[in-house]
């Protein structure tokens, strides 16, 4: 299954938002990136 461009961008916010798992994040933006997204969103590396 698979979710939409607009799905992975509210994760990936919520996601940072949160401070969940740092692996989790990361996963999230390479997928944002992977999909060409990356400029939709403000990418914000989270610290370990």
């Amino acid at each position: 299954m698979k979710i939409t461009d607009q799905e992975l961008i509210e994760a990936y916010q919520s996601a940072v938002e949160l401070a969940l798992d740092h692996e989790f994040i990361t996963m999230l933006a390479e997928e944002l990136e992977k999909r060409g997204l990356s400029s939709k969103v403000k990418l914000r590396m989270v610290q370990k």
